[in-house]
């Protein structure tokens, strides 16, 4: 492990405008505070974001996925998505109902582009709309309501830096420890014994197909 450091002292902070030139004029104007219908056809296409918050306790950021168009275009400026079944940490709710700041990145299997949506989110148990966020039979608990205040698109140097649609940049499972090892050395570690490998190898199994099957309940 590498020695702890403590953040850079204001000394050696960089001076921003000096380091960066201020984006160009076509970026600045771009950035809109509603959707037009470029960015609805990316939000019907759209399968993954991560969903940024926070409050007084600190920041988070959540992953959500669901099929194309998951998360719904309620008006030019409104989205609302379904909340589904996680770890139960429920952060971003929790957060939510002390900071409504919240910022959604969307990224787009195959594609070099990224859609932000930054705004304010709410959540929501109204039964019409959770209804309108049911997937088969399926119907959420609660659901997230957000007013834009931004929306954007981000160039996807990011993507092409880490070669994220590569074939060849894909990991092998066995490269890294598994969700089971990990839960099972944790637990371990905090009983003072050894891990037991036949555990992890339980916990793996039913990870996988939990992951796969379990997606709405």
């Amino acid at each position: 492990m590498s020695e702890h450091h403590s953040l850079p002292p204001a000394a050696t902070r960089p001076d921003l405008d000096a380091l960066y030139d201020p984006p160009a004029e076509r970026i600045q104007k771009s950035v809109l505070d509603r959707l037009i219908d470029f960015h609805v056809d990316y939000l019907k296409a759209a399968t993954f974001f991560c969903l940024a918050t926070g409050s007084e306790r600190g920041l988070d950021a959540s992953p959500r996925g669901g099929p194309p168009g998951f998360v719904h275009v309620l008006d030019a400026h409104h989205v609302a998505f379904a909340d589904w079944p996680g770890n139960n940490r429920i952060e971003s709710l929790r957060n939510l109902e002390c900071d409504e700041r919240a910022g959604m990145l969307f990224l787009f299997p195959g594609l070099d582009i990224f859609m932000r949506i930054n705004g304010r989110a709410r959540a929501t148990v109204e039964p019409g709309l959770l209804a309108c966020l049911a997937e088969g039979s399926k119907i959420p608990k609660a659901a997230t309501v957000v007013a834009i205040d931004e929306v954007l698109f981000h160039c996807g140097k990011a993507v092409n830096r880490a070669g994220l649609w590569k074939e060849e940049a894909r990991l092998d499972r066995h490269a890294l420890p598994t969700p089971g090892q990990m839960v099972v050395a944790l637990n371990a570690a905090a009983a003072g014994r050894p891990a037991d490998q036949a555990e992890a190898a339980q916990l793996d199994q039913h990870y996988a197909h939990a992951i796969r099957h379990n997606l709405y309940g």
